[in-house]
């Protein structure tokens, strides 16, 4: 199910960044399932950030040093209130049988 129902990922600025000056290189992040960062001068980079879930922090909460931050959550959720994401969602799941 494309969970952001028609509305473009790339225009939803969800994705890590990360401090360099923090890192310790520890490659925790790489363990990311959506692969968003990739390895670079024994660091991470953001190479692929529109893999990133949208809402999900794993990396951020996982990282030792607390090298990796992401936007507010509240400028992604205004985007779901003006473009009506959350009601599409669950016009397509009831679409599925998912819910009632």
């Amino acid at each position: 199910m494309p969970w952001l129902v028609g509305y473009p990922r790339d225009k939803i600025p969800w994705y890590p960044t990360v401090d360099q000056s923090k890192c310790i290189g520890c490659g925790v992040c790489l363990n990311c399932g959506r692969n968003v960062f990739a390895w670079q001068g024994g660091k991470p980079l953001v190479a692929r950030p529109y893999e990133c879930v949208i809402g999900c922090t794993t990396c951020a909460n996982l990282c030792p040093v607390w090298a990796i931050s992401f936007p507010d959550i509240e400028s992604v959720r205004a985007i779901y209130k003006r473009e009506g994401i959350w009601e599409k969602i669950r016009q397509a799941l009831k679409q599925e049988g998912r819910i009632d």
